[in-house]
């Protein structure tokens, strides 16, 4: 018994060294290559003198026999911006040495660029490539891709004066910008905006953001890279605040903006309705946490603009004098855990106070989202002596139907085949995040618009291009619906 015994262990001895040595050899074939999870690494743009985030990409041997990788090296060596971690190896002066990947196997790497500040008023380009060299000598590369921003880094700025902020760079906004009563903050076509987590513009005085289409004013967070590959912070929501337009603040200006991925968008807080708080045309307030428009008692006008995916209410309005034209409002926020919410809340109150609803009207714009329901209005049963005047005026909205006189020339959406995302085109892409609201040809809203509001107030759409370009007439919505491209 003990000899067998013996004889079976001393054969699973030899086994396993044979499979060792088995494992043990590599392949001298130039022929065996590598493959890799991306040719091409894009690290996006990083703010001058930061590091990027961290990055990955995997490297495969799909051969039967291990490689032997004699050297791992970045083609500028020790003067490249890349740092770059093989398989928990660190390249020292950008190279390194006997890396092992068995067969069928493969290893990590990770890496991040340490931008420097060229001083530049543009994004300057940093590339380099990663190459992979076989006992075979082959060779291989991963080609790596970022640019650097300078930018102008304000610690709490405070506007005390009226100034104005050009294009020329980008503003890094830390511990929120504030003008103060009295002041008047111009910013001009081009200027960017960029805040840090938890940084707001916070007004008291006046806000007068005066982009052009080819020049839109933006305001966003500061993080610039990709949280992984493919997938940008500047597309997360909550990057920053947002804009606090508080009760002293009046005349503000919002034109040809691009306002998103905040905590919140705008909220307008007043205590006189009579005067104009936020003239607001032409811009973009897109995914954001909470509400991406909100207005307390305030007197704002909205035209031609895109208010869109909050993690509560697209707009919400709280009393006061409100007035919205060719507008495309649309909640389809897609990060969980948000709040609940609706694409359209207006209501003469707010929790237990008293807010009178002077003026919610509607005109030709499209108001849809997830929900079978996203119009929510809500007058108050203990305030019932208390204005609450609202009206919609040729739109699309997704509600169940209603017949009275609050509505006019309106479309329900859920009437017709066409609902929800189904409105816009291109589709929704959910992984990615990216969400274009332009209109689907075969959208309720084509056609549907009233002409004689276009014509008056927007009769080009928010990407300028005319209304009254077809026969069917305007569309309703900030975007004319255009031909679905043929493959």
């Amino acid at each position: 018994m003990r000899s067998a015994v013996y004889l079976f262990f001393s054969l699973m001895a030899s086994c396993l060294l044979c499979a060792c040595m088995g494992e043990d050899t590599y392949s001298l074939n130039p022929a065996d290559r590598l493959t890799f999870s991306v040719d091409t690494l894009d690290l996006d743009t990083v703010v001058g003198g930061e590091s990027s985030e961290t990055y990955s990409l995997r490297v495969y041997n799909p051969a039967s026999q291990a490689l032997r990788l004699s050297s791992v090296a970045l083609a500028r060596g020790a003067e490249s911006h890349y740092r770059v971690n093989v398989d928990g190896t660190f390249l020292v002066d950008g190279r390194g040495t006997d890396f092992e990947i068995g067969a069928r196997d493969s290893l990590v790497v990770w890496l991040f660029i340490a931008a420097p500040d060229f001083d530049s008023d543009t994004p300057q380009p940093i590339h380099d490539a990663l190459v992979f060299r076989t006992e075979a000598g082959a060779e291989q590369q991963v080609t790596l891709c970022a640019s650097s921003q300078s930018i102008i880094r304000c610690q709490a700025p405070r506007v005390v004066t009226d100034e104005v902020w050009d294009a020329t760079r980008p503003y890094q906004i830390f511990d929120s910008l504030y003008v103060a009563p009295g002041a008047t903050l111009r910013l001009a076509a081009g200027t960017r905006l960029y805040f840090h987590a938890g940084a707001s513009l916070v007004v008291d005085g006046t806000l007068r953001a005066e982009g052009t289409a080819e020049a839109p004013v933006v305001m966003r967070g500061d993080r610039l890279g990709n949280m992984f590959s493919g997938q940008p912070y500047d597309r997360i929501p909550g990057q920053w605040g947002g804009i606090d337009l508080r009760e002293s603040s009046h005349d503000n200006l919002l034109q040809h903006c691009d306002i998103h991925s905040g905590s919140y968008g705008v909220r307008c807080t007043d205590t006189d309705a009579t005067r104009q708080k936020l003239l607001m045309e032409h811009s973009v307030v897109h995914n954001v946490t909470h509400d991406a428009l909100h207005a307390t008692m305030s007197q704002i006008f909205v035209g031609n603009s895109q208010i869109t995916n909050a993690g509560r209410h697209c707009v919400a309005l709280y009393g006061g004098d409100n007035s919205f034209v060719h507008c495309t409002i649309a909640r389809f926020y897609a990060i969980t855990g948000a709040e609940g919410g609706v694409a359209l809340l207006f209501q003469n109150y707010e929790d237990e106070a008293r807010r009178p609803l002077t003026r919610a009207a509607f005109a030709n714009c499209l108001i849809s989202g997830y929900g079978e329901d996203e119009l929510m209005g809500d007058q108050s049963a203990r305030y019932v002596d208390d204005a609450f005047g609202y009206g919609f005026q040729s739109c699309l909205i997704r509600t169940p139907k209603v017949e009275d006189d609050h509505f006019v020339s309106c479309i329900f959406e859920n009437e017709g085949e066409v609902k929800g995302a189904d409105n816009f085109y291109p589709a929704f892409d959910f992984d990615s995040l990216i969400f274009p609201f332009t209109l689907s040809p075969e959208s309720q809203a084509v056609g549907k618009a009233d002409a004689t509001i276009t014509q008056t107030y927007y009769p080009y759409d928010l990407l300028g291009r005319s209304r009254f370009a077809d026969a069917d007439g305007p569309d309703i919505g900030c975007y004319e619906a255009q031909p679905v491209a043929q493959p």
